[in-house]
């Protein structure tokens, strides 16, 4: 699949005058609990020529194309991608974490990497986080199922909020990292480890059975994370400029 997704990559260069400075995967793929029906979600930013960033009117700023193979690409401009960055974009920082590369410029991602903590919104990502799993586990949990898939929506989040409390800082793209720290205890580690077991040869739409006493835990928790601001500090201010200076840098 590598092979195709920079057969594409190459192509969406040629056809769209653009430079590719870093094309990873997303999603659950990315996340680390993909079922075997899962789709390929390929993300990236890209630069224009300089000039083309010299007009009176601004282009467009996404490439998106869903092909065959399950392949789903879809691309940000790298100014649109600087102004969501500044606002703590969680989508595009779990992009720059993805272990997952199928492309990357040297330099570009360790050098936006080191910003994040500037940019980041601790009380801002808490509630993202918060509302996903709350949301998920709200659509999806009938009579107490719910699909493996949809569980691991409502779990992600969930853990990365308890990352956000305790250390105040972008949660890893891995679901992996998310778990192996102290505030996961050990009974959950093993319930975690049979449910990526069986998510790794189960359809996506595999429904199992939760634990009432576990539905009412995961409840609580998201409740408790509606007082962010109480427990969670406030973020650095970034400094005036600095993303300007990054833009100009790489565009050529």
């Amino acid at each position: 699949m590598k092979h195709s997704v920079l057969q594409q990559l190459s192509r969406i260069e040629s056809e769209n005058d653009v430079r590719i400075l870093l094309a990873v995967e997303s999603g659950s793929r990315a996340w680390g609990f993909a079922s075997p029906d899962s789709d390929y979600d390929v993300r990236f930013v890209y630069a224009h020529e300089r000039d083309w960033y010299l007009s009176v009117f601004e282009g467009g700023d996404v490439i998106e194309e869903m092909l065959p193979e399950r392949l789903d690409i879809n691309g940000w401009d790298l100014r649109k991608a600087l102004r969501l960055f500044s606002k703590c974009n969680l989508a595009l920082n779990e992009w720059l974490g993805s272990p997952i590369t199928y492309a990357e410029v040297p330099e570009f991602r360790s050098q936006l990497l080191q910003l994040i903590p500037r940019y980041f919104n601790p009380i801002a990502a808490m509630h993202h986080y918060r509302s996903m799993a709350d949301r998920a586990l709200l659509e999806n949990l009938v009579n107490d199922c719910i699909g493996i898939k949809k569980l691991f929506y409502v779990l992600r989040p969930l853990f990365a909020c308890r990352w956000i409390e305790h250390t105040a800082s972008q949660p890893p793209t891995e679901f992996q990292k998310l778990v192996t720290d102290a505030w996961v205890d050990r009974e959950e580690k093993g319930w975690i480890a049979s449910l990526l077991e069986q998510k790794s040869t189960a359809k996506e739409a595999q429904r199992i059975p939760l634990d009432r006493a576990r539905v009412e835990s995961i409840q609580s928790e998201l409740e408790r994370y509606k007082s962010a601001p109480e427990f969670v500090a406030a973020r650095v201010r970034s400094t005036i400029g600095e993303l300007d200076k990054f833009f100009r840098d790489w565009i050529e």
